[in-house]
């Protein structure tokens, strides 16, 4: 597995499979904000709007590679203002099911916290809906839980989902 910073020059030939990662990560119930069925042209959009962000310095994106597929990606998005630009949020963490349980989440996730340390950042925070594996990760890499969102995510039944809140000083 290689982990990979994408940028505008990478962007277009990574677009594919963001486009899949993304479709198989909702397909499997993930809470990325979008709801089944995903259609490729939303998904599309999406990773559009991302790469603006990654070609304006808003936003770093990484990829885990398996060859030449796609496996997992995370984001970072950095704060702008002057009196924020300490910290940055870590965002939209997900993995191919075919991948999953072999590391990939916690290589992005010490790859991503590497990332922030070289933006200058020390500070990351994310969301997460409650009870997902994602959550004993973080807990198991040192995040620290802060607080919960009672009816913060709508999944695909339209029912209403806790999200929490966590942290971790880099």
């Amino acid at each position: 597995m290689v982990i990979e910073r994408i940028n505008a020059a990478t962007f277009r030939a990574a677009r594919p499979g963001l486009v899949a990662l993304l479709k198989d990560a909702v397909e499997s119930g993930a809470s990325l904000g979008f709801l089944m069925p995903l259609d490729t042209a939303t998904a599309q959009r999406y990773w559009d709007a991302i790469c603006d962000d990654v070609v304006e310095r808003l936003r770093v994106l990484l990829v885990a590679r398996e060859g030449d597929t796609i496996i997992g990606a995370v984001q970072l998005e950095l704060a702008q203002k002057p009196g924020e630009q300490h910290r940055a949020q870590m965002k939209k963490l997900m993995v191919l099911r075919s991948a999953r349980r072999r590391g990939v989440a916690r290589a992005l996730l010490a790859a991503v916290e590497e990332e922030a340390r070289r933006e200058g950042r020390s500070l990351l925070i994310l969301d997460t809906r409650e009870g997902d594996p994602a959550e004993l990760l973080y807990q198991a890499c040192g995040y620290t839980f802060v607080g919960r969102i009672p009816k913060y995510a709508r999944s695909a039944d339209g029912s209403l989902h806790t999200a929490v809140i966590y942290y971790r000083l880099l």
